[in-house]
């Protein structure tokens, strides 16, 4: 039996687009929705390096039922397009191919349910070939990849069999425009400071969650119930899906831009934060304050000791951690947590695993706004991300007082 049969009869709809009779090595799946554009990102693709890679572009053009008719105009030409490049650029190394989902439901039409589709429809290829193991890319239409992209994530798959998801390295190109340029600075500084702290603290795998830039292999997306259909943030929560199942690679050897624009297309992102922040809705030099992150870390080094403590000891030890983490703890009600978890788990190791698969990455959001409605107000982006270099052990002369210069420095950490 083909391995997703049971994920892909439980689907209410599902694309069969024309399957070639050599299988993919890697699909990528872009959403399309309003995009005058793309030209440039099938050229980026095009200009790809091939070289033993046979790969599939699955191009999902979407729109909702209520969508403006000058949207529908859109992309009737986008379609247009799209079809006339593939007939022109088709080749047995890559493969455009074009999925028209159309007034789409108004409870669900967005980005997040145009990914599925995409994804589904290179799933429903993967099992009919019976490849478990092919490579799903989730890419934008408002990027641009390198030209090394397509090579860089097949040899990583390659490389490490084991390896079920990655990240893939993004940088956000910085346009020319002041006020643009600056959001989209500390838009971008926030992510990798966000994340870094995280690390800092010590959650494992914490991870960036860009809808542009990751990929996973067909069995992992199917073992884990496939891409949800929110409007927005599906990104995330299937990322985080994908630590449940184990660690999260970076594919660094490559780099995927970005569009740095002003967009309503999505309820957040990028597009969204940087529209407010050209109205001034939204303040970009603040974030989450790096002592949250200390008295989280207090907590996560607790994570080893707790699985041979008593319920009266693991009292008394939570009563030594800061202020911040007892109440929310106590709040949580998560001494009843550790004693279930523990019950359940019959080794420490276990127990390690598992207790970061409760206090994963929504428990860690959970806890930092707490911190801000009960301990600690907003920080200075610029001024948090100097403090967490400098526990990183960045020398201090290479920290300017300066948001771009410091997101040069974080992005060559991920590099």
């Amino acid at each position: 039996m083909a391995f997703a049969n049971k994920y892909l009869n439980k689907l209410q709809q599902l694309y069969k687009l024309d399957i070639s009779a050599t299988p993919a090595d890697i699909t990528v799946v872009i959403p399309c929705y309003n995009e005058p554009d793309i030209a440039q990102l099938l050229q980026s693709i095009w200009q790809c390096d091939t070289t033993h890679i046979t790969t599939d572009i699955i191009v999902v053009v979407n729109e909702s039922e209520l969508s403006k008719p000058e949207v529908c105009q859109q992309n009737d030409l986008t379609v247009l397009e799209l079809h006339e490049f593939a007939q022109q650029n088709n080749s047995n190394a890559l493969r455009f191919k074009i999925i028209e989902a159309r007034a789409m439901p108004k409870k669900w039409a967005g980005v997040g349910l145009a990914r599925k589709t995409g994804m589904d429809a290179a799933i429903w290829q993967y099992n009919k070939w019976e490849k478990p193991d092919g490579i799903l890319v989730s890419l934008d239409a408002d990027c641009i990849v390198e030209q090394n992209y397509l090579q860089a994530i097949y040899v990583h798959f390659k490389k490490n069999p084991k390896c079920m998801a990655s990240t893939i390295h993004f940088e956000h190109p910085l346009p020319n425009d002041l006020t643009l340029r600056q959001g989209i600075v500390l838009y971008e500084l926030y992510m990798r400071y966000y994340k870094h702290a995280l690390t800092f603290a010590g959650l494992p795998n914490a991870i960036y969650t860009i809808g542009s830039a990751f990929a996973v292999r067909a069995e992992a997306y199917v073992k884990q119930g496939g891409m949800s259909r929110n409007k927005a943030g599906e990104d995330f929560y299937f990322l985080q899906k994908q630590v449940q199942l184990g660690f999260v690679d970076n594919i660094q050897s490559t780099t995927v831009y970005p569009a740095a624009r002003l967009s309503d297309r999505v309820p957040f992102g990028t597009g969204p934060v940087l529209q407010k922040w050209s109205k001034e809705e939204e303040n970009l030099e603040l974030t989450y304050p790096l002592q949250s992150f200390i008295d989280l870390k207090a907590w996560f080094v607790c994570c080893n000791k707790l699985y041979s403590l008593t319920k009266t000891e693991i009292e008394k030890l939570i009563s030594t951690l800061p202020e911040s983490v007892q109440s929310f703890l106590k709040e949580n009600n998560w001494i009843v947590l550790i004693e279930e978890l523990k019950a359940n788990c019959s080794s420490e190791k276990i127990f390690h695993k598992r207790f970061f698969h409760l206090f994963n990455a929504f428990q860690a959001l959970k806890f930092l706004n707490h911190c801000k409605a009960r301990f600690y107000s907003d920080a200075p982006l610029v001024e948090s991300t100097i403090s967490l270099l400098k526990y990183l052990d960045v020398p201090s002369n290479e920290l300017l007082n300066d948001a771009e210069s410091l997101l040069v420095i974080m992005r060559n950490l991920d590099k």
